[in-house]
């Protein structure tokens, strides 16, 4: 009775560890982290459209501010086919999106962090809220192999690209 018993808890607890094992995915690089996310589809294919993706497999560490299909959505028209049309600077522009350093949310020091892009970004904190530039962070802390991305509320243009 006592072997029973303790097979029934050997077999209930192997069974919670694996569901626990397989509720949370596994970390991948920044560029699969994007790729997985439906709410970052836009930036995912505009990221594979600069020839980037290699770049966000690279090991890193980044951050990536990632906008969300809602973000890109607010941008004119007229810059996203202008975007399309000029590699290099959709290339820039996405570039201004990335820091060459891993920052959690915690970790955010108000001021100035240079980007792949090679200007530089404006970062607050307030509280719990972090912005980079006039965007806000909506979900933070989305840990990758090589890197964190933070989904933001706006599309960050780089001072040439204004």
């Amino acid at each position: 009775m006592q072997n029973a018993r303790r097979l029934l808890i050997a077999l209930s607890a192997a069974a919670f560890l694996s569901a626990c094992a397989t509720s949370a995915p596994a970390p991948v690089s920044v560029a699969d982290t994007i790729a997985r996310d439906a709410n970052l589809s836009t930036l995912n294919g505009l990221v594979q459209k600069a020839g980037l993706t290699d770049s966000l497999k690279a090991a890193g560490p980044m951050t990536v501010f990632a906008p969300t299909n809602e973000a890109f959505k607010a941008v004119p028209a007229k810059t996203m086919t202008e975007l399309a049309a000029d590699p290099a600077r959709l290339k820039a522009v996405l570039g201004y999106h990335v820091l060459p350093v891993r920052v959690l949310a915690a970790e955010v020091k108000p001021g100035n962090a240079k980007t792949v892009q090679g200007a530089n970004v404006a970062l607050a904190k307030a509280g719990t809220f972090v912005t980079v530039e006039e965007a806000m962070v909506q979900d933070a802390d989305i840990l990758a192999t090589n890197g964190v991305v933070h989904t933001v509320d706006r599309v960050l243009l780089p001072p040439a690209s204004r």
